[in-house]
């Protein structure tokens, strides 16, 4: 069995959802809260021939929880989350998870995201503020005043480290695990009149890019040498026989 244009057409599988991830990545650079893709590979070893032979495997794909950079913005309704938390909100597919902190305010109250999306308190119900009252003060705890009264609390959450992660609206994701209301503000909370901007690495994007493209123009090699051999073989077995 000729398994080098097998192997070939793993790697090039491979690579291709590497392209895909880095793509994703690129057009999201800009996208404040967001969290980029990143791929896990793996060896695939086959015995069904005389010797073990190795593919690559499609890969997994995984969501980075890294932080993004921080921009201040003097708006009081933009919070950027500051540790290991989430905001949430309710999406029409459910309560998601996000670092977007882009906020406002309702005409009857309600805290949305920039997408309208509804902002939740730690025991999951939407934020309501005084639509009349102003702007609010943000406490680093998530605490919402205003006109002196406390009038609500950002809901923060806390995702176990090895929750797998799938993207929702707004930046968000889903967790396949329950998220956790953060109560300690020791390591987390929020700061107000900032934004959390995109974890992607456009230099690190462009060096992926370029490695792709290294490994895209290898394994173009090896088929275009494969059949090469293969039609050798063939000529040759032709004139024998």
């Amino acid at each position: 069995m000729q398994s080098n244009f097998y192997v070939g057409m793993s790697g090039q599988i491979a690579i291709e959802k590497r392209l895909q991830t880095v793509a994703s990545n690129i057009a999201n650079m800009n996208t404040a809260g967001y969290r980029a893709d990143g791929v896990t590979f793996e060896t695939v070893l086959s015995n069904a021939g005389a010797e073990p032979v190795a593919f690559s495997s499609e890969g997994a794909t995984f969501i980075s929880r890294r932080s993004g950079e921080v921009t201040k913005t003097d708006n009081p309704l933009d919070v950027a989350v500051q540790g290991d938390a989430w905001l949430g909100i309710k999406t029409p597919t459910g309560v998601a998870y996000t670092h977007d902190g882009r906020l406002k305010i309702g005409p009857t109250g309600e805290v949305h995201t920039i997408n309208d999306y509804p902002v939740l308190d730690a025991g999951g119900s939407t934020l309501i503020l005084d639509p009349d009252a102003g702007a609010p003060t943000i406490a680093a705890d998530g605490m919402m005043t205003q006109a002196g009264h406390q009038v609500g609390a950002l809901g923060l959450f806390s995702i176990d480290p090895s929750a797998k992660l799938t993207r929702a609206a707004n930046s968000g994701v889903i967790p396949d695990q329950a998220a956790i209301p953060i109560l300690d503000f020791t390591a987390t909370g929020v700061a107000q009149g900032f934004v959390e901007g995109s974890n992607v690495n456009p230099v690190l994007e462009l060096s992926k890019l370029i490695a792709i493209q290294h490994s895209l123009d290898s394994m173009t090699q090896m088929n275009q040498t494969a059949d090469s051999s293969l039609q050798n073989a063939v000529k040759t077995l032709g004139t024998m026989s």
